[in-house]
């Protein structure tokens, strides 16, 4: 799709500026500052790990630790290692605090070039380092976290099998005790069909169940994270399972809303871990009213959602601005419209 070419370029142009010494591509603070600060509890009537616990999948929601459904709001990183300088304390709690963000994705590309790509020789240690403060930084500030292994390219998640289930045992044994932590095993399969991708969740699963057994596990599906009618016909044997739906509000529609709500209401568990209300390009044209009739749908179903991304790459559908220059402490003026009506949904949708 146009949308994944779109995003390798964007984020080459980000890695070779790193690569090079250029564009702010520092690490913005020292390895281990964020497990220095002490955990807050933001007390703003949503589900965080302070009053909701260990979540689980009951009766196809997600339901916190005593069962009641809630819902997840929040954002993700662009490629990891491209945004890290948005992995710092101040942004952490400004989110949680004053947007009522509840939930932090970080997404680690397989597949890339130069320092990108944990599968394809990239930075695999400054990929970890970066995981390690993201997931931090989200419990101190009383937010769930998804570690996300973000197929794209690659198609086949099975093509890095083997490192997949080395990565998620390691992430699993260090955050078996952190209940803010999920895990998203394959970002968007493609090329592919449902029998092939569960193949390879049945394979990773069990690695992180040996592990963290209550852990909430997201699992892809083909067409890019669309093809939910193939998993509610042949659903994973898995307890505390949810599955991934990724749309874009200027190319995906009332089609694509009619089968997300038939599926749902079947009892499939789903989980928005990637929507954006411009084009699947990830650029323009926006398409505000369809991002707010998905939203509206979401809410209704108790459909968690995260917005991509939140970043500054030069596309529609980052939240803050490319000529903004900090990475902390943002005003108004420093959002885009994407952002501005991120903060105005997020503010819409206050409750649990």
């Amino acid at each position: 799709m146009e949308r994944h070419m779109r995003r390798a370029v964007s984020w080459l142009l980000a890695a070779l500026l790193l690569i090079g010494g250029f564009g702010g591509g520092t690490i913005a603070m020292a390895e281990g500052e964020a497990a220095e600060g002490a955990a807050t509890v933001c007390d703003d009537g949503r589900a965080r790990p302070s009053n909701a616990g260990w979540l689980q999948v009951a009766d196809g929601k997600l339901c916190d630790e005593a069962g009641t459904p809630v819902m997840l709001r929040g954002v993700s990183s662009q490629e990891l290692i491209v945004t890290e300088s948005f992995l710092n304390e101040q942004l952490f709690g400004e989110l949680a605090r004053d947007a009522g963000v509840n939930l932090f994705r970080l997404a680690v590309y397989t597949h890339g070039v130069g320092i990108i790509g944990y599968c394809t020789k990239g930075d695999r240690e400054r990929y970890d380092r970066d995981v390690a403060m993201g997931v931090e930084l989200a419990r101190n500030a009383d937010m769930y976290v998804i570690i996300d292994w973000h197929i794209l390219s690659d198609g086949d998640p099975n093509a890095h099998l083997e490192e997949a289930k080395e990565f998620f045992a390691r992430m699993a044994e260090t955050y078996k005790d952190y209940n803010n932590v999920l895990y998203e095993i394959c970002n968007e399969p493609n090329g592919v069909d449902w029998a092939t991708v569960k193949r390879y969740a049945e394979a990773v699963i069990p690695v992180i169940r040996e592990r963290s057994p209550r852990a909430v596990v997201i699992v892809g599906n083909p067409d890019w994270s669309k093809d939910l009618r193939s998993v509610a016909a042949d659903p994973l044997d898995f307890d505390n399972i949810l599955y991934t739906l990724h749309f874009y509000s200027a190319t995906h529609g009332q089609d694509v809303r009619d089968m997300v709500e038939e599926v749902s209401q079947q009892g499939l568990p789903i989980f928005v871990t990637e929507y954006g209300v411009t084009a699947a390009s990830g650029d323009l044209p926006r398409d505000l009213d369809s991002a707010d009739l998905w939203i509206e749908l979401l809410e209704r179903e108790h459909i968690s959602y995260c917005l991509w991304s939140f970043s500054k790459v030069a596309e529609a559908c980052s939240v803050i601005r490319s000529t903004v220059p900090k990475y902390k402490g943002f005003a108004k003026e420093d959002y885009t419209k994407t952002g501005l009506w991120l903060l105005d949904t997020l503010a819409k949708y206050t409750s649990r």
